[in-house]
C-alpha cells in the first residue's frame, strides 16, 4: 500500500537504513540522504530533488517515504557548490540563494548521486528522479541530459524554459489548478509539447501541495498524486516489493 504523506517516518525507524552520505563529483564532493528498506535486495533508486530551501528535515522524511515504499532514495543536497543546505537552514535567504544554482550544476551533481547509486550492491540499476517546486524543474532539466534515467516525476515545477528539448525518459508532472507559481497556460504548453505524457491536475489544490509543512498542503491532492508516482515508479524501475506492474497508461514521450 502507498504510504500517505500525513505523518513523519521516524529518523530511526529500524526497519531503514537512513543516513547522510558523500560522494565525489565535478566540483568536489556532493552530500546526500540515503533511505533505504535495511534488509532489500534489487531495489529501484529513486533520486529526490528538493524545493528552493535545501535538503531539510521534510525532504529526508519524503525519501523515508519512499523507502517505506520498497525503494533505495537519495536526496542530493543541491546547494552543496553555495556552501550546502545546512548554511541556509530552509530561511528566506536559501529562496534567493539557491537561484545562483544553474541548471547544468544539478544535473552534474544528479549524474554523480547516480554513479554513487549505481554502485551500491542492493539496488537493481534502475533509477528514477522527482523533484518538488524548484526540484520538479530540475527533474524534468535532468531528463533531457541524463540519457542513464528510466523515469522522472515533476510536481509543481516551473519547466516551460525546458520545452523545447526531448526527455530522454517517461516523464509524469503534478500540477494544482490554483497555483498561483504555475498558471495554467503553462500546464498545457507542456501538454502540447509532450502530449503523450501522463500530465495530471488536481482540483483546488495549491503550489506545494504535497509539502505537510506547507499551508497549502492538500492531502487528498497529495495521495492521488503520490499514488500515481509510486505506480509510475513501479512500472519504469520496479519496488523490491515485487508485484504486476500496472498497466501503462499510453505512449510515453
Amino acid at each position: 500500500m502507498a504510504q500517505t504523506i500525513d505523518h513523519i517516518v521516524d529518523p530511526n525507524d529500524p526497519s531503514l537504513t537512513s543516513e547522510m552520505v558523500q560522494f565525489p563529483g565535478n566540483a568536489g564532493n556532493v552530500s546526500a540522504y540515503v533511505s533505504r528498506p535495511k534488509d532489500g535486495k534489487n531495489l529501484g533508486t529513486v533520486i529526490v530533488i528538493h524545493e528552493n530551501r535545501g535538503l531539510v528535515n521534510h525532504i529526508k522524511d519524503v525519501a523515508r517515504h519512499f523507502a517505506k515504499d520498497g525503494f533505495a532514495a537519495i536526496a542530493v543536497d543541491c546547494m552543496g557548490r553555495i556552501g550546502g543546505s545546512d548554511k541556509w537552514n530552509g530561511s528566506d535567504e536559501a529562496t534567493k540563494e539557491i537561484q545562483k544554482v544553474t541548471g547544468d550544476m544539478v544535473a552534474e551533481d544528479l549524474t554523480a548521486a547516480l554513479n554513487y547509486m549505481k554502485k551500491q550492491n542492493y539496488v537493481n540499476g534502475k533509477i528514477g528522479v522527482v523533484g518538488y517546486c524548484w526540484g520538479g524543474g530540475q527533474s524534468l532539466n535532468f531528463a533531457t541530459k541524463c540519457k542513464d534515467l528510466n523515469a522522472a516525476v515533476v510536481y509543481y515545477g516551473r519547466v516551460v524554459s525546458y520545452l523545447d528539448q526531448k526527455p530522454r525518459c517517461p516523464v509524469m508532472y503534478h500540477y494544482g489548478t490554483e497555483d498561483k507559481s504555475i498558471p495554467l497556460t503553462d500546464v498545457e504548453r507542456i501538454r502540447t509539447a509532450y502530449p503523450q505524457a501522463p500530465i495530471y491536475t488536481y482540483a483546488g489544490a495549491g503550489h506545494g501541495f504535497n509539502c505537510d509543512q506547507r499551508t497549502s498542503y492538500d492531502p487528498q491532492a497529495a495521495a492521488l498524486a503520490r499514488t500515481r508516482t509510486l505506480e509510475f515508479f513501479a512500472r519504469y524501475i520496479a519496488a523490491a516489493a515485487g508485484g504486476t506492474p500496472p498497466p501503462s497508461e499510453g505512449p510515453t514521450p
